[in-house]
């Protein structure tokens, strides 16, 4: 079985998606649905010479996904549609990638949507109140405990459960700091603080969730046309209403990257094609369970040679 997974933010690049644009009239629509959506050209941002301003998370958000779904229409293009996929999945933002991909919802709603997160997400708390971390050579048991006993009375917890030693902590600034010192005398290959305007995925983000549960509430929702593995529960859902349930909790819950993957894995998924920018999604996977066969689609070559091995 196959899934197709969605990158999240980091993955961002300057001119991501430009030569799909320019190879398929599909792909340049989704970028032109995409600035109609959102009332400016992010396109002029995301082909421009601006990282800073492309890296502002409310840019990159809905940047990402364009690019994934411009990703996607080519494939449409080319005689690949979402039948080929057994399950979607996507790394935090990306499950809106997967979703707009599995026709949950639309472009537009989606392109909305991940701009209203990513204002409400940098809203949250004022900047240099919260900060995250990277841990790399720790189990996520170890990293749990590091994080439980760097809170003290403020927020540490684990953000993003990426794979077998690479976990990402995110809290109140002063108790990651301590993380990351507890983090290194429990062993850790490397634990450093992450570039981040805002403390991701954890309790700090609660005001972004009920931002969230609104905007979510007035969005039509359809069934996915493939199960949606989602990041929270780190198991498949189809409901509508479900999926409205776990977007908003995703906002302070933790993306259970690992655990979805092995998920998948036990569900007889033997192959997974990163639709968007970049790769390290497909390099999480192989860590994870190398028996995964990964595959990344982020050009018009990649498209051309997924055409040939999934097109119907």
């Amino acid at each position: 079985m196959r899934a197709f997974v969605f990158p999240g933010q980091g993955a961002q690049t300057l001119g991501m998606g430009r030569d799909l644009a320019q190879a398929y009239p599909s792909a340049q629509a989704v970028f032109d649905e995409v600035d109609d959506a959102l009332g400016e050209k992010l396109s002029d941002i995301i082909w421009g010479e601006d990282l800073e301003t492309l890296t502002l998370t409310q840019n990159a958000q809905p940047a990402l996904m364009a690019t994934s779904l411009a990703a996607i229409a080519a494939l449409r293009s080319e005689g690949v549609d979402m039948s080929a996929a057994g399950f979607v999945a996507g790394h935090s933002l990306g499950e809106y990638s997967a979703l707009a991909a599995a026709g949950t919802f639309s472009i537009t709603d989606a392109a909305r949507l991940l701009r209203k997160r990513g204002e409400a997400m940098q809203a949250a708390v004022p900047v240099g109140e919260g900060a995250m971390a990277a841990v790399l050579g720790l189990s996520f048991d170890q990293a749990t405990d590091v994080a439980a006993q760097a809170a003290g009375a403020e927020v540490c917890q684990i953000a993003n459960q990426n794979d077998p030693a690479q976990n990402v902590l995110s809290g109140t600034k002063a108790a990651v700091e301590r993380a990351v010192e507890l983090a290194k005398e429990a062993g850790a290959k490397r634990a450093i603080m992450l570039p981040v305007s805002a403390p991701f995925h954890c309790a700090l983000m609660a005001p972004a969730a009920d931002v969230m549960a609104q905007a979510l509430a007035e969005v039509e929702m359809k069934a996915p046309s493939a199960p949606v593995v989602a990041n929270v529960v780190a198991e498949a859902v189809s409901d509508p209403d479900q999926i409205r349930d776990l977007l908003v909790a995703q906002v302070t819950g933790q993306v259970r990257w690992m655990s979805s993957v092995e998920w998948m894995a036990a569900q007889s998924v033997t192959e997974t094609w990163e639709i968007g920018a970049g790769k390290a999604l497909s390099g999480m996977i192989r860590r994870i369970d190398r028996s995964i066969e990964t595959r990344a689609v982020s050009s018009p070559d990649d498209i051309a040679a997924a055409a040939a091995s999934l097109a119907i």
